[in-house]
């Protein structure tokens, strides 16, 4: 660890007078975790030697007879925390296993990502991926939900009803202005730029917040950051923020879209003005290995059960295993805007929210680094470019995404060989996944949901 990066996160203490340190990860399924130390003169020195054990199993990862496991900090990812009362200085970890070696455990998702750009160095030249994650989320002005034995229920309150064209919709109506731009600053506090925000297309309190681009493991870092910020801040002010694919019925989804392109020698390595999009042969070859692994990568980059009631057909949802520039029912748009030959990109519209977004990124640029090892032409493959929507005579040549979770994860046992390129995706983690995921789906298929009361009941 570079002593100057010590010295820099000591300097912070120092001037804010810190009293808590506090260590972040997230467990297999995406959700945060921390652990707070109160602070002592030599601890972060401490943390850096030893770091902090944990049970492993409890945050999904590895059996219980092989759990034990170690935060260390990342002292680059420090940051003072606004949330928490006490002064604290906050780090995402690194984990480690207890065998002597600092051995990194082979689950950590930042432990992927890191490995996953030296990947891509080492198979393309180029220096690194850049990615600019698009948050959809909703805001709730009261919400219950529960389930029992003899109950299950849901409800939200909302301040806003549209009857349409809520997309971009101004104050007075779009209620929820003034909590963007506050929570944009917040944001910046964390080292997170914003793009811009604005109010989205669902007529019931949906916003969004759209970010610049970063490196992989910084833009998982900020996409978990995000979530954070936002549900803290939505508490401080009596609000519901969710990020959930579907949470209403008949109301537009949340996605997070993700724009994405590589640098070479610092200049962006997917342009080449006059072909389709400004995009090269390269970059075609991104686009074709992402959409020919499109229906394994939904595992990652879907891998809810609510997720598929988001990616339903006849809708802007990109259901389709297409790309183009002007048919966002596609699975891959070039974004038409773009005249800076340094930003030309495309973005990915299936991934929403309920990614762990370390595993859904990398995943993600396994698949574009197949696509450029095996060549995977996307014209030649079928898969575009459409610039129309897609109609009822070219749906039988045209592949979809999975349309449940059961069927993501059967792709993903059909297809998993790109994931394992470099040693990345490893069995136990690829197991632990399915594992996790099939007890979602059992869970969820064995109760009864309230509309199979108005369906059944009386029959």
């Amino acid at each position: 660890m570079p002593e100057n990066i010590l010295q820099s996160c000591n300097n912070l203490i120092k001037k804010n007078n810190i009293e808590i340190i506090d260590l972040k990860c997230i467990d297999l399924s995406g959700r945060l975790h921390h652990i707070s130390l109160p602070f002592y003169p030599g601890l972060l020195t401490k943390l850096i030697n030893e770091g902090v054990g944990f049970d492993g199993s409890s945050f999904g990862f590895s059996r219980v007879e092989n759990s034990d496991m170690i935060m260390v900090p990342d002292l680059q990812s420090a940051v003072i925390d606004p949330f928490r009362e006490a002064p604290t200085l906050s780090f995402y970890s690194h984990i480690i296993l207890t065998d002597g070696k600092r051995t990194p455990f082979s689950q950590d998702g930042r432990y992927l990502a890191k490995k996953t750009e030296s990947l891509l160095k080492e198979i393309t030249g180029a220096d690194k991926s850049l990615w600019g994650p698009e948050f959809e989320f909703y805001i709730f002005s009261k919400v219950e939900y529960d389930t029992r034995t003899a109950s299950s229920y849901y409800r939200v309150e909302h301040a806003e009803e549209f009857y349409k064209k809520a997309y971009h919709a101004a104050n007075p109506f779009d209620v929820y202005d003034d909590f963007r731009d506050e929570a944009s600053k917040l944001l910046q506090r964390f080292g997170i730029k914003v793009k811009y925000h604005h109010h989205e297309a669902g007529e019931r309190g949906q916003q969004e917040i759209e970010t610049y681009f970063t490196d992989l493991l910084a833009t998982a870092d900020n996409i978990v950051t995000s979530k954070y910020v936002l549900f803290n801040f939505a508490r401080q002010k009596d609000l519901f923020v969710t990020f959930m694919p579907k949470p209403m019925y008949q109301q537009a989804g949340n996605g997070m879209h993700l724009h994405m392109f590589l640098t070479k020698n610092g200049k962006n390595a997917f342009y080449k003005k006059g072909e389709y999009g400004n995009i090269n042969e390269l970059g075609r070859f991104f686009i074709g290995g992402m959409l020919k692994h499109g229906p394994a990568l939904s595992a990652f980059t879907n891998p809810s059960t609510n997720s598929y009631k988001r990616l339903v057909p006849g809708f802007e949802a990109p259901v389709a295993l297409t790309y183009g520039q002007g048919n966002r029912a596609g699975a891959i748009r070039i974004p038409k805007y773009v005249t800076n030959p340094e930003e030309t990109r495309f973005e990915y519209r299936p991934p929403d929210a309920t990614a762990n977004p370390y595993l859904c990124i990398t995943a993600m640029l396994l698949a574009g680094l197949d696509g450029v090892v095996n060549k995977i032409d996307p014209v030649k493959e079928g898969y575009g470019p459409f610039d129309k929507n897609i109609d009822e005579n070219s749906r039988d040549s045209i592949h979809f995404l999975p349309r449940n979770l059961s069927e993501a994860l059967d792709a993903l046992d059909a297809d998993n060989d790109f994931l394992r390129r470099g040693d990345i995706f490893t069995d136990e983690l690829l197991h632990q996944w399915v594992k996790l995921k099939q007890e979602e789906i059992k869970s969820i298929g064995t109760m009864p949901h309230p509309f199979e009361y108005k369906m059944y009941f009386n029959l």
